[in-house]
Protein backbone atom coordinates (compact mmCIF):
# COMPACT_ATOMS: atom_id res chain seq x y z
CA UNK A 1 0.00 0.00 0.00
CA UNK A 2 1.07 3.79 -0.99
CA UNK A 3 1.36 6.10 1.61
CA UNK A 4 -0.10 9.52 0.05
CA UNK A 5 1.61 12.31 0.64
CA UNK A 6 -0.14 15.56 1.75
CA UNK A 7 2.12 17.76 0.64
CA UNK A 8 0.59 17.84 -3.18
CA UNK A 9 -2.35 19.77 -2.06
CA UNK A 10 -1.19 22.29 -0.96
CA UNK A 11 1.51 23.01 -3.71
CA UNK A 12 -1.44 22.80 -5.95
CA UNK A 13 -3.24 25.23 -3.73
CA UNK A 14 -0.08 27.75 -3.54
CA UNK A 15 0.49 27.23 -7.16
CA UNK A 16 -3.35 28.25 -7.99
CA UNK A 17 -2.90 31.10 -5.51
CA UNK A 18 0.36 32.30 -7.61
CA UNK A 19 -1.67 32.08 -10.44
CA UNK A 20 -4.76 34.16 -9.66
CA UNK A 21 -2.34 37.13 -7.95
CA UNK A 22 -0.74 37.04 -11.44
CA UNK A 23 -3.14 36.68 -13.42
CA UNK A 24 -5.10 40.05 -11.29
CA UNK A 25 -2.04 42.28 -11.12
CA UNK A 26 -2.11 41.92 -14.57
CA UNK A 27 -5.34 43.07 -15.50
CA UNK A 28 -5.35 45.76 -12.73
CA UNK A 29 -2.06 46.96 -15.08
CA UNK A 30 -3.89 46.65 -18.12
CA UNK A 31 -6.35 48.65 -16.66
CA UNK A 32 -3.98 51.34 -15.42
CA UNK A 33 -1.84 51.72 -18.62
CA UNK A 34 -5.51 51.75 -20.65
CA UNK A 35 -6.92 54.49 -18.61
CA UNK A 36 -3.09 56.27 -19.10
CA UNK A 37 -3.17 55.34 -22.70
CA UNK A 38 -6.98 56.98 -23.02
CA UNK A 39 -6.16 60.19 -21.11
CA UNK A 40 -3.06 60.63 -23.27
CA UNK A 41 -5.01 60.60 -26.44
CA UNK A 42 -7.51 62.96 -25.12
CA UNK A 43 -5.08 65.64 -24.64
CA UNK A 44 -2.87 64.54 -27.84
CA UNK A 45 -6.86 64.65 -29.93
CA UNK A 46 -9.25 66.35 -28.23
CA UNK A 47 -7.93 69.21 -25.82
CA UNK A 48 -7.58 71.88 -28.15
CA UNK A 49 -11.32 72.19 -28.13
CA UNK A 50 -12.27 70.62 -25.08
CA UNK A 51 -11.65 70.10 -21.59
CA UNK A 52 -13.31 67.89 -18.87
CA UNK A 53 -14.17 71.04 -16.23
CA UNK A 54 -14.65 73.86 -18.49
CA UNK A 55 -16.19 74.60 -21.99
CA UNK A 56 -13.65 75.95 -24.64
CA UNK A 57 -14.47 75.84 -28.30
CA UNK A 58 -16.28 72.49 -27.58
CA UNK A 59 -18.50 71.82 -24.64
CA UNK A 60 -16.97 70.31 -21.47
CA UNK A 61 -16.65 66.65 -21.57
CA UNK A 62 -16.10 65.95 -18.04
CA UNK A 63 -19.41 63.40 -17.39
CA UNK A 64 -20.22 63.53 -21.09
CA UNK A 65 -21.26 59.25 -20.27
CA UNK A 66 -24.71 59.06 -20.16
CA UNK A 67 -25.54 62.81 -20.89
CA UNK A 68 -27.99 63.83 -23.62
CA UNK A 69 -26.29 65.53 -26.35
CA UNK A 70 -26.46 69.64 -26.22
CA UNK A 71 -27.50 69.56 -22.49
CA UNK A 72 -24.40 71.62 -21.09
CA UNK A 73 -26.65 75.39 -20.56
CA UNK A 74 -23.31 77.14 -20.47
CA UNK A 75 -22.37 75.69 -23.79
CA UNK A 76 -23.72 77.24 -27.56
CA UNK A 77 -24.68 73.79 -29.43
CA UNK A 78 -25.75 73.59 -33.38
CA UNK A 79 -29.98 73.27 -33.58
CA UNK A 80 -29.06 69.40 -35.11
CA UNK A 81 -26.92 68.61 -31.76
CA UNK A 82 -29.68 69.64 -29.61
CA UNK A 83 -32.23 68.02 -31.01
CA UNK A 84 -30.76 65.03 -31.71
CA UNK A 85 -31.96 63.53 -28.33
CA UNK A 86 -29.36 61.51 -28.17
CA UNK A 87 -27.30 59.99 -24.98
CA UNK A 88 -23.75 59.57 -24.80
CA UNK A 89 -23.00 56.24 -24.68
CA UNK A 90 -19.93 53.92 -25.62
CA UNK A 91 -22.24 53.24 -28.93
CA UNK A 92 -22.86 56.83 -29.77
CA UNK A 93 -19.66 58.13 -28.57
CA UNK A 94 -18.02 56.27 -30.93
CA UNK A 95 -20.21 56.82 -33.86
CA UNK A 96 -19.94 60.20 -33.21
CA UNK A 97 -16.08 60.46 -33.26
CA UNK A 98 -15.70 58.44 -36.15
CA UNK A 99 -18.31 60.48 -38.38
CA UNK A 100 -20.16 63.40 -36.67
CA UNK A 101 -21.86 64.01 -40.10
CA UNK A 102 -22.94 60.73 -40.20
CA UNK A 103 -24.88 60.21 -36.76
CA UNK A 104 -25.99 64.72 -36.62
CA UNK A 105 -25.94 66.26 -39.98
CA UNK A 106 -25.16 69.93 -40.10
CA UNK A 107 -23.88 69.67 -36.50
CA UNK A 108 -20.87 71.91 -35.59
CA UNK A 109 -17.85 69.37 -35.52
CA UNK A 110 -16.32 68.26 -37.82
CA UNK A 111 -13.10 66.19 -36.41
CA UNK A 112 -13.17 62.95 -36.42
CA UNK A 113 -10.63 60.35 -34.86
CA UNK A 114 -10.09 57.55 -37.24
CA UNK A 115 -8.28 54.77 -35.59
CA UNK A 116 -10.70 52.63 -33.40
CA UNK A 117 -8.19 51.89 -30.42
CA UNK A 118 -8.05 55.56 -30.39
CA UNK A 119 -11.32 56.25 -29.85
CA UNK A 120 -12.06 53.44 -27.84
CA UNK A 121 -9.59 54.38 -25.43
CA UNK A 122 -10.78 57.93 -25.30
CA UNK A 123 -14.18 56.87 -24.78
CA UNK A 124 -12.60 55.00 -21.96
CA UNK A 125 -11.24 57.59 -20.34
CA UNK A 126 -14.49 59.72 -20.79
CA UNK A 127 -16.66 56.98 -19.02
CA UNK A 128 -14.03 56.80 -16.45
CA UNK A 129 -13.72 60.65 -15.99
CA UNK A 130 -17.70 60.45 -15.99
CA UNK A 131 -18.39 58.58 -12.65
Amino acid sequence: MMRQDRRYPLQALIAGFVVFITGWSLAVSAQAQAGSDGKALFEKRCSGCHALDRDKEGPRLGGVYGRTAGSVDSFQYSDALKKSGIKWTEENLAKWVTDTEKLVPNNDMAFHVEKTDERMEIIAYLKNSSK
